[in-house]
């Protein structure tokens, strides 16, 4: 067993997310087993009581706090992950780069393209290891899907889709929680979920030069929230409601870099789709396509030879990346939470190693960089060229 360093952590915002990163960061340890490192639960901050006392009684946090702050200040912390709602961001991130902490923030990094500028400019003037929750990336027949393009198995890429339709939004009597406040959550679905859409096909195929988009908002207004609740939760007609500030859909046109087509949709009040975040990739010597809702299957069409041309469908298992810390053998599926401990075990490993991680704020960047050209063509109903949005670092006086 190799020697491991030991990783104290804090978690700011114990909601859905931080409570995932939570049981990935407990049980690591486990699924991992000859890991460099070894985490420690070490303090949480949510301003919700009741999950304070879970994050203490069940998740075995040290400390449970009200105020982020006390962790920023906390000199026995090695990394802080951020996962409260998108408009929190910067300040958080800021903060804890400024204390010279690892911070890994859970997408987009801030509400709007300009707060993800910033906090890309504050970690790399600070110098952290930063990373971003695109965790997508990890899934391991994403991962196969990058190796099969890399040594050319679909030929050259000429057309990629890419959609993420999600259900949770399609109830008009959906609460109106903070991602369907502008204010709270910043843009809509353009950072909720276009942002992954478009990372994975950044990601798989390579930048994206300019785009053309239309956005719309289909529910208007929503039930208004109860305390500690989430965008899942459901009101009833007689409650008091409250506007809808930001986008339901967006549709994208683009172009990459390498002269590759593109088409990109996200929408969270499409009745069907539940969990819906796909890919089909279009090369001049086959394809492929990936879906969410199929996490442990892949499917690939190729042409040669001539007599087993078509669709085929692999299943996941572990002879793909990752996939067998989990379960052995050929489709023994694994979940959500499994592609979540992944992406915290390259970060926790990125630090033990003291190296830096990808996907961090410069890929948070990249997107932000394509969400800004998406929302100006939205608004000029014209082609947008994609503008890289990294900021210069100050130079030190003196």
């Amino acid at each position: 067993m190799r020697d491991r360093r030991e990783l104290r952590v804090g978690v700011v915002g114990f909601g859905w997310m931080g409570q995932a990163h939570s049981r990935s960061l407990a049980r690591n340890g486990t699924i991992f087993a000859d890991s460099g490192y070894e985490t420690r639960l070490a303090v949480c901050a949510d301003s919700d009581p009741d999950r304070r006392e879970l994050a203490a009684q069940r998740f075995g946090f040290d400390r449970v706090v009200d105020d982020w702050r006390e962790l920023v200040e906390d000199p026995d912390l090695d990394a802080i992950w951020i996962t409260a709602p998108n408009m929190l961001h910067l300040e958080v991130v800021e903060a804890v780069a400024a204390a010279g902490k690892a911070v890994f923030c859970e997408k987009p990094v801030g509400g709007t393209p300009e707060q993800t500028v910033a906090a890309e400019l504050a970690a790399r003037t600070a110098g952290v290891v930063s990373g971003v929750g695109y965790n997508y990336r990890w899934a391991p027949l994403v991962q196969h899907t990058k190796r099969l393009l890399e040594r050319g198995a679909i030929g050259d890429v000429v057309h990629y889709r890419g959609s993420f339709f999600s259900v949770y939004g399609a109830d008009p009597l959906g609460r109106l929680s903070w991602r369907y406040r502008v204010d709270e959550g910043g843009h809509g679905v353009t950072s909720d979920l276009l942002s992954h859409t478009v990372d994975l096909a950044t990601y798989l195929v390579g930048p994206i030069a300019e785009v053309a988009a239309a956005t719309e908002t289909f529910i208007t207004e929503r039930p208004l929230p109860s305390a500690g609740g989430t965008h899942y939760d459901r009101g009833t007609a007689d409650d008091p409601m409250g506007a809808v500030t930001n986008e339901d859909y967006v549709g994208v046109l683009a172009r990459f870099a390498s002269g590759a087509r593109a088409t990109f949709e996200s929408c969270r009040t499409f009745v069907g789709p539940e969990s819906e975040n796909t890919f089909t990739i279009y090369g001049t010597q086959g394809a492929i396509a990936w879906n969410l809702e199929q996490l442990n299957q892949l499917h690939l069409y190729v042409q040669d030879p001539p007599d087993r041309r078509g669709w085929t469908t692999i299943n996941g298992g572990d002879r793909f990346p990752y996939h067998g810390a989990f379960a052995p053998g050929d489709a023994n599926g694994i979940g959500f939470e499994d592609v979540i401990a992944i992406e915290d075990h390259e970060f926790c490993t990125a630090l033990a190693e003291d190296r830096p991680f990808r996907p961090s704020f410069e890929d948070a960047l990249a997107w932000v960089s394509v969400q800004d050209a998406i929302l100006r063509s939205a608004r000029s109903r014209a082609w947008e060229t994609v503008t890289d949005l990294r900021q210069e670092a100050p130079v030190a006086s003196g």
